[in-house]
């Protein structure tokens, strides 16, 4: 058997181009001791990853040159080296990009396909689910009757800081998405109080018109003029959840910062980062909560699934077009 996985060849500058990579094929690994071998039925692309591509230094090591990235799957167990995971088992794990991962059973966390579709454990139940979780409640700091603003909020992370906010009595959600259809989306099923397309004009005009009494808490995955928006429309104490900054992800040249932060000192508000290793203490309280939420068809969610290996780097470069409703998964 032969396994294709992706390769960084260069790191990109700017939007990243088909010849920074390769899809090679290379032998299916045998599990060592204490591993297992999985065949990868869903993999995870994310803009962090792009940052990865990148030699500078940041929150997780760049991806190697010549060597096959990295990032979230759910496979299958199909020979096994280890005790307490078997043939057959099911596993969520962080070796994505390939068709074929041989693990170390300590880093394959196994997952039930009977309570939930596999393709969840990768988004609504899963990392995403978990960074929207934390940001909002424990960064965020929530508390019911906070008006929050959530940009890029079609997204995997976007769509459930909103619904998660209104399940806990947000007084008012509004979020920002890139199409019509998406702000659609964003009201009519996952039950924003208000949503706007952020091409339509300019972002802090069509926010002070959503949220006239201002907000509480914004969570940021866009950055650029999201945040300078946001900042201007923060009440006193307020708080901004920074999540990702998808704007200036392919930035060849520094990218100016908020014109207006003398806001931050003026209405002491309180700019924070979100990094979700920081908060996987909170993994068993978050599938307890979200978990039923989810089974009852409360909190809503999408996935844009794109099929084959093949088009792995594809629906990457698609999630950095904003191309996805929802998590961007892709199916082996």
């Amino acid at each position: 058997m032969t396994n294709r996985e992706w390769h960084l060849l260069s790191r990109p500058v700017g939007w990243p181009k088909d010849e920074d990579f390769a899809l090679v094929e290379t032998e299916v690994p045998a599990p060592g001791e204490g591993q297992v071998l999985v065949r990868n039925k869903y993999l995870s692309v994310d803009p962090y990853m792009r940052g990865r591509m990148s030699s500078a230094k940041s929150y997780v090591a760049p991806f190697e040159l010549g060597k096959v990235m990295q990032g979230g799957a759910v496979g299958e167990v199909v020979a096994s080296n280890a005790e307490g995971i078997a043939v057959g088992d099911h596993v969520l794990h962080f070796f994505g990009w390939r068709e074929y991962a041989a693990v170390d059973a300590k880093n394959a966390v196994k997952v039930d396909p009977d309570a939930a579709p596999l393709s969840t454990y990768l988004g609504v139940l899963g990392m995403t689910g978990l960074t929207a979780y934390a940001g909002l409640l424990r960064v965020g700091a929530f508390k019911e009757g906070d008006a929050v603003f959530v940009s890029g909020a079609a997204g995997a992370v976007g769509s459930q800081v909103g619904q998660i906010a209104r399940l806990k009595g947000a007084s008012r959600v509004i979020g920002s998405a890139g199409s019509d259809e998406k702000v659609k989306l964003l009201v009519e099923e996952y039950g924003f109080d208000a949503a706007f397309n952020y091409k339509n004009g300019p972002v802090w005009e069509q926010l002070k018109e959503a949220a006239p009494d201002g907000i509480d808490v914004y969570f940021d995955n866009v950055g650029g003029e999201h945040l300078e928006a946001a900042i201007g429309a923060l009440n006193l104490r307020g708080r901004a959840v920074i999540c990702g900054m998808i704007s200036q992800y392919n930035s060849t040249e520094p990218t100016p910062g908020p014109r207006n932060m003398v806001k931050i000192l003026q209405n002491r508000l309180r700019v924070e980062g979100v990094l979700v290793g920081d908060h996987y203490d909170l993994q068993p309280q978050f599938v307890s909560e979200v978990g039923p939420w989810v089974a009852a068809g409360e909190l809503k969610y999408r996935e844009t699934v794109v099929e084959g290996i093949e088009n792995n780097l594809e629906a990457f470069l698609g999630v950095l077009r904003g191309d996805n409703t929802g998590k961007m998964i892709v199916k082996l």
